[in-house]
C-alpha cells in the first residue's frame, strides 16, 4: 500500500507545528523566569523601532518631519472633522446685538431707570460715554450694555420704555458651525503639537532639533490663535451687546415734536385756530391803540353836543313864539 505524498505533507506540516508549540513554551517558562527585566528589553527595542520610523534622517530632516505632522495632523483633523463624528450643538449659538436711541427732557431719571433694567436682567455696563452741560447735566451718553442672551428680548423691550424711543435695531447672527469648527480644529491642533513634542523628545541631532522646535513654535501660535477665536466666541454668545444712546431734550423741542406727530386735519386745525388768533390779537392791538383817542373825544365832545343840542332848542321854540303873538 502506498503512502501519497499530500498526507506526507500533513504529517510533516503538524509535526513541525507541536514542535513549534513547545519551543513557544520553553520561551513562555524562561519569560516567567526572567520577569520584569524581560518585558522592559521588550518594551526597549519596540519603542526603538518606532523611534526610528518616525525620526527624521539627516538627508530630509524637515521635508520627512512635515510630511509626519501634516499627515498626522490631517488624519486627526479627518476623524474630527467627519459628519457622523461631529458633535451636535444642543442650542444654536447666536450672536445677538442691538441699538436703541432714547431722547428725555430728565436725562438723570432716565440713566438711573436704565440702570435699574440693567440690574434686573443680571446684566453689567461694559463701557460709557457721557458729556454734561455746564450745569453738570447730562447732555447726551452713550452706554453699551452686556445682558445673558436669554434675556435679550425682554431687556430690548425694557430699554425702549425707559424714555422716549427715537430708533431702534438689532440682528442676530448664527455662529454654531462657526463655534463647532473651531472646537474641533482646537483638539486636532492639540493632538499635533503632542506628536511633535514626542518626537522632539526622541530627536538626537541638532538639525532635528532645530526643525522640529520651528514646527512646535508654529503650531503652538496657531492653537492660541484659534483659543482665542474660541474664547470670543463664547464671549458673544454667552452675552448679547446693546448700545443705548440717550440725548437731553429741551421742553420745546419735545412740544415742536409732539407737534409734529400730529395728523392732516389737526395740524389744519391748529393752523386756523393760530390764524383766528391772530386776527382776534391784531384787532385788540387796534383797539387799544384808539381806545385813548375815543376817551378823549369823548370828554371834549360831550359839552359841544350838549351846547349844540341846546340851541338847536332855541331855535326851534323861537318861531312857535312868534306865531303865537
Amino acid at each position: 500500500m502506498k503512502t501519497s505524498p499530500t498526507k506526507f505533507a500533513v504529517a510533516l506540516l503538524a509535526a513541525g507545528l507541536i514542535a513549534l508549540t513547545g519551543c513557544s513554551s520553553g520561551d513562555s517558562d524562561s519569560s516567567d523566569d526572567s520577569g520584569s527585566s524581560g518585558d522592559t528589553s521588550r518594551n526597549a527595542v519596540a519603542a526603538d523601532g518606532l523611534a526610528a520610523e518616525d525620526a527624521p534622517s539627516e538627508g530630509d530632516g524637515e521635508a520627512t518631519l512635515k510630511t509626519q505632522s501634516d499627515s498626522g495632523s490631517d488624519a486627526g483633523g479627518t476623524r474630527d472633522n467627519g459628519g457622523a463624528n461631529r458633535p451636535a450643538p444642543a442650542t444654536k449659538a447666536m450672536i445677538n446685538t442691538g441699538t436703541v436711541s432714547l431722547a428725555s427732557p430728565d436725562t438723570e431719571k432716565a440713566r438711573f431707570d436704565l440702570q435699574k433694567v440693567v440690574d434686573s436682567h443680571g446684566g453689567t455696563i461694559a463701557e460709557e460715554e457721557t458729556s454734561t452741560e455746564d450745569d453738570g447735566t447730562i447732555r447726551r451718553s452713550r452706554v453699551v450694555v452686556r445682558v445673558p442672551a436669554r434675556e435679550f428680548a425682554d431687556a430690548m423691550k425694557e430699554l425702549k420704555k425707559v424714555a422716549e424711543l427715537t430708533g431702534s435695531s438689532q440682528g442676530s447672527e448664527d455662529v454654531t458651525t462657526q463655534v463647532i469648527d473651531t472646537e474641533v480644529r482646537v483638539r486636532a491642533q492639540e493632538k499635533s503639537l503632542k506628536r511633535i513634542e514626542l518626537l522632539l523628545a526622541r530627536a538626537e541631532s541638532i538639525a532635528d532639533i532645530v526643525s522640529i522646535e520651528a514646527q512646535l513654535t508654529s503650531r503652538q501660535a496657531e492653537l492660541d490663535s484659534l483659543k482665542s477665536q474660541q474664547a470670543y466666541l463664547e464671549d458673544q454668545t454667552s452675552l448679547s451687546t446693546i448700545t443705548v444712546h440717550l440725548e437731553h431734550q429741551t421742553a420745546a423741542a419735545a412740544k415742536e415734536k409732539k407737534d409734529d406727530e400730529h395728523n392732516a386735519f389737526v395740524g389744519g386745525l391748529l393752523d386756523g385756530w393760530h390764524a383766528l388768533t391772530g386776527v382776534g390779537a391784531g384787532l385788540a392791538t387796534v383797539v387799544g391803540a384808539l381806545l385813548p383817542f375815543a376817551v378823549v373825544l369823548g370828554i371834549l365832545g360831550y359839552p359841544v353836543l350838549v351846547l349844540a343840542r341846546r340851541l338847536r332848542t332855541r331855535q326851534q321854540v323861537a318861531p312857535q313864539v312868534a306865531n303865537a303873538e
